[in-house]
């Protein structure tokens, strides 16, 4: 006996809301009883990659497409207007814009409440109903084409999102999200916005139910002012350039926060140079007012910091805010990038138990002597030795004889330090394996163990376990 057969329709719809619609729909030919109760499932997933299978030159051939959009027809009448969950759809270029729209607009009377777009058509225009809709709870936009937000922003109105997640290669927007966050967002509290093209040359983002938020401004011009008042805020990912001032920042709640403040080589070099050959309107002369965002996430427990970041903050080593509820510190390198902030950093986090480099190798300065092993100093190792650093990783471990005078300086001076994790990829060992070298270091590492009280674990990752602080 089909023992799945015997099950009611609505346990089998919920069974089916697991699956793809493609998925789900050949279940159709097993027997009279499935027939199309696919076409009931409250959650549809339409993939036209999936549809059309990966294979070489099948979407270019006569008919393939309008066999993909008379699918998604067929199913959504089918489906009448019982109600819906979920509707995610991914499609490329090709698919016909006003039969898309027609899609999102028959999702949407039916109250979804989940709508999950990735749509790489060039020049998408959304329909102005889905900026309206008293039902989306969940809503994400991806295209790397481009996404115009409704022209005429201020007639947005989503009164029960709580997730906004907009990915694309730029997002065009029609009004500046001091404006848009409140009014329209009101219970908002997720908000992820990939690629943002600023309108204005100051911004701010308020919002007092944001709990989470993920932004990344477009190049190539930097604003002159951004603030955050988000009081509630938890978790903070920033990327964009370096504005010249920050006047509020207000995220006393805040537990995590990856920073990525980008810069260009010419500002870095003018960084590193004596104050007196900065102009008096020059942008890099405002970089020192990054400490007033760094005051703003003191209260932070996790903190990621990118290359860039680390540079910026050599300018305000002198002022940075004492981090007293950081446990969690990943430091990104650059070989181009400096150090020159990491003694400051480790002095100010007086309660640091994991310290995280996202590699080692990182261009050199008299300024980070005390930090590293890349210049002799008389306080040479004195900023770790007042940390309570407990556990070292260093991912994207190059097996070379610097990185390995660098881990025994960290072995050698942190006080505290219990455990030292080294991760190499495979694909690094493979290229260096005929180096005599590589074996050499490999030894020492060894050797590490019998000499330090500190466990000294060495990992080969499978996959690159340097990842973007962007997370995206």
């Amino acid at each position: 006996m089909d023992l799945l057969s015997s099950l009611p329709d609505e346990v089998r719809c919920h069974i089916l809301s697991f699956l793809t619609t493609k998925e789900a729909a050949l279940t159709s030919v097993l027997s009279k009883k499935w027939g199309n109760l696919f076409a009931l499932v409250p959650n549809l997933v339409f993939d036209d990659s999936e549809f059309l299978h990966p294979e070489e030159g099948k979407r270019e051939r006569d008919g393939i497409l309008e066999s993909f959009m008379g699918f998604v027809d067929t199913v959504l009448a089918l489906q009448g207007n019982s109600p819906i969950h979920k509707f995610s759809l991914k499609c490329k270029d090709g698919v016909c814009e006003s039969r898309l729209n027609r899609w999102i607009c028959q999702v949407l009377r039916r109250g979804v409440s989940d709508l999950d777009l990735s749509i790489d058509i060039i020049e998408v225009y959304l329909p102005q109903e889905m900026f309206v809709s008293k039902t989306l709870v969940n809503l994400k936009l991806e295209s790397t084409c481009g996404i115009h937000w409704w022209t005429g922003a201020e007639g947005t109105f989503l009164p029960m999102l709580k997730s906004l997640c907009v990915v694309s290669g730029r997002i065009f927007c029609g009004d500046k999200l001091q404006e848009m966050l409140p009014a329209c967002f009101p219970v908002l509290e997720d908000l992820q916005m990939a690629n943002m093209e600023w309108i204005d040359s100051d911004e701010t983002v308020s919002s007092a139910t944001l709990t989470n938020l993920l932004i990344c401004g477009f190049p190539p011009q930097n604003l002159k002012s951004i603030s955050f008042d988000a009081p509630n805020l938890i978790s903070l990912v920033y990327s964009d350039l370096v504005a010249e001032d920050y006047p509020l920042v207000n995220m006393r709640n805040l537990s995590l926060a990856r920073i990525v403040l980008r810069t260009n080589d010419d500002q870095i070099n003018r960084l590193r140079g004596p104050n007196n050959v900065l102009l008096e309107d020059d942008v890099v002369h405002q970089f020192g007012n990054v400490v007033k965002l760094m005051n703003g996430i003191q209260n932070v427990q996790e903190l990621h910091l990118c290359p860039d970041t680390l540079e910026v903050l050599s300018l305000c080593c002198e002022s940075l805010p004492v981090f007293n509820n950081v446990k969690t510190l990943c430091i990104y390198s650059e070989d181009v990038r400096g150090w020159q902030a990491v003694p400051a950093l480790l002095r100010n986090c007086p309660h640091l138990e994991i310290l995280t480099f996202e590699g080692l190798v990182h261009y050199v300065t008299d300024k980070c002597g005390d930090a590293c092993s890349c210049i002799y100093r008389k306080d040479k190792g004195s900023s770790l030795t007042t940390s309570p650093v407990k556990v070292v990783t260093v991912k994207g471990f190059g097996v070379t004889m610097k990185e390995l005078n660098m881990v025994e300086h960290f072995l050698d001076y942190f006080p505290c330090l219990k455990e030292m994790n080294l991760y190499i990829e495979e694909d690094t060992l493979t290229q260096l394996g005929k180096n005599p070298q590589v074996s050499e270091i490999l030894e020492m590492i060894e050797e590490y163990k019998e000499l330090y009280s500190c466990k000294v674990h060495l990992y080969v990752s499978h996959t690159s376990t340097t990842q973007s602080p962007f997370g995206i």
